[in-house]
């Protein structure tokens, strides 16, 4: 249905002070920050995990060598939505409009709404981490991603909120990171991505000189070590207060494919003159391994 004069009645009236609501501003991407962009051609697209080989054992004289067997493991699937909205607006609104363009005020409205929907489906991806499985089977946050060489956790055994020694345990836990095969990885968090409610606390514990909640005259070793090197990312839309996480620079861990650029349109119809205004997106988010985020649901 086209929005028509009723709808503004007040628009097409002089003397009205100032027109508010639509002129807020908005935070930068957030989700830029923790989703490695790529491009996409297809409906869909697939990751697929190559496990290498194990440890090579030792030899005994004269004995044969031991053969190993490298393959192919699971899939993981980006599957792109279009993500769409539109407004339909009377010629007669349009005509009458006391206060600029009715149709240009709204257009800025749809872009706002596309960017605000982007932002929830990356911050969906770790809203769901603990109860929707990826492509191992297992949620991307979970104390038993089945490896070849067992079961491996890329969460604290105890739930706990962000603190010292919460954030201290889950970069040990990265530090001793394996592969598939059971191999030792390199690897370290880069960044802190938490819940606005964990703003002040990050601060603190990333930028304090000094250890934070104690008289003791220790350095901050997280700090000082340089074990986050890129600080801390508030994401608005994480909806759990105490969930948080750490990005590791393990690649091919969160990603988000940009299937086709958000498209803008507009046609008028012949016999009612109504204008109809449509922005179209398509793109996907995801993750495809696990290492690439660790974290804790918090101690609630």
């Amino acid at each position: 249905m086209a929005m028509n004069r009723a709808s503004f009645a007040k628009m097409l009236e002089p003397g009205l002070n100032t027109l508010f609501g639509l002129e807020y501003d908005s935070y930068p991407a957030e989700y830029e920050a923790v989703f490695e962009s790529n491009t996409s051609q297809k409906a869909f697209e697939e990751d697929v995990l190559l496990a290498g080989f194990g440890n090579a054992p030792t030899k005994s004289e004269g004995s044969a060598v031991s053969y190993d067997a490298a393959s192919q493991q699971w899939t993981a699937r980006y599957q792109h939505e279009t993500v769409a909205l539109a407004f339909s607006i009377t010629e007669e609104a349009e005509e009458d409009g006391q206060y600029g363009s009715i149709a240009s005020r709204y257009t800025k409205a749809l872009a706002r709404s596309m960017a605000s929907t982007k932002e929830i489906k990356a911050a969906n991806i770790l809203n769901t981490a603990t109860t929707v499985n990826g492509g191992d089977g297992a949620p991307l946050l979970s104390a038993a991603h089945p490896t070849q060489a067992g079961n491996q956790s890329n969460i604290l055994a105890t739930p706990a909120d962000l603190s010292e020694v919460s954030l201290e345990a889950i970069l040990i836990q990265i530090a001793d990171m394996k592969d598939d095969r059971g191999l030792r990885v390199a690897a370290q968090g880069t960044k802190l991505v938490i819940p606005t409610a964990y703003t002040f606390v990050a601060e603190r514990l990333l930028e304090s000189q000094l250890r934070t909640g104690t008289a003791d005259n220790d350095i901050n070793a997280i700090r000082q070590g340089g074990y986050l090197p890129q600080g801390y990312h508030i994401m608005r839309r994480l909806t759990d207060s105490d969930q948080w996480f750490v990005q590791t620079d393990i690649p091919d861990g969160l990603k988000m494919f940009q299937r086709s650029p958000m498209k803008k349109g507009m046609e008028g119809d012949f016999e009612t003159g109504n204008v109809r205004y449509k922005v179209r997106e398509r793109y996907s988010f995801g993750a495809t391994d696990w290492r690439g985020i660790f974290g804790s649901q918090g101690a609630a």
